[in-house]
């Protein structure tokens, strides 16, 4: 493959490897909003179950407390409802990192490999320049001898 072919195709992998970056960039927000919603639920169950605590010591009747309890029983289900959006959201988050890491290292593979057929290319280059210059320099060599 010629180093142009190479370079087009470097530049294919950087656009993959640039689009599946942003794939888990946008996977990484939606591990952060799932675990606010978390946070939020938590919190709002700890107030709420706070609140609770404070009527009940005011005296709360056993209809209200039920309802109340119903209402944590439903904030608890809410909670690990999305504890488990967490946990699913976390999956494709590290399923797109590894993606992204994988197509990185293809990306630089193809990068090395340019750098290796620039170098070869240096080395010919210098090898055939280093020809002449010991051409010339045989050339000046037999002119002398002639000459003398």
């Amino acid at each position: 493959m010629s180093t142009k072919q190479l370079e087009i195709v470097a530049h294919w992998e950087k656009e993959k490897e640039d689009k599946l970056a942003r794939d888990y960039q946008l996977a990484v927000q939606n591990v952060n909003n799932n675990q606010q919603k978390l946070s939020g639920l938590q919190r709002y169950r700890l107030d709420y179950l706070r609140e609770l605590q404070q009527r009940a010591m005011q005296g709360v009747g056993a209809t209200t407390f039920g309802q109340h309890q119903a209402f944590v029983e439903k904030l608890d289900k809410a909670c690990a409802q999305q504890t488990q959006m967490l946990a699913r959201a976390k999956a494709v988050a590290e399923q797109r990192k590894g993606l992204w890491l994988k197509q990185q290292q293809k990306r630089k593979a193809v990068e090395m490999l340019i750098d290796k057929k620039h170098q070869e290319k240096a080395q010919k280059e210098a090898k055939h320049e280093q020809a002449m210059m010991d051409e010339i320099a045989i050339q000046r060599f037999v002119r002398r001898a002639k000459a003398s």
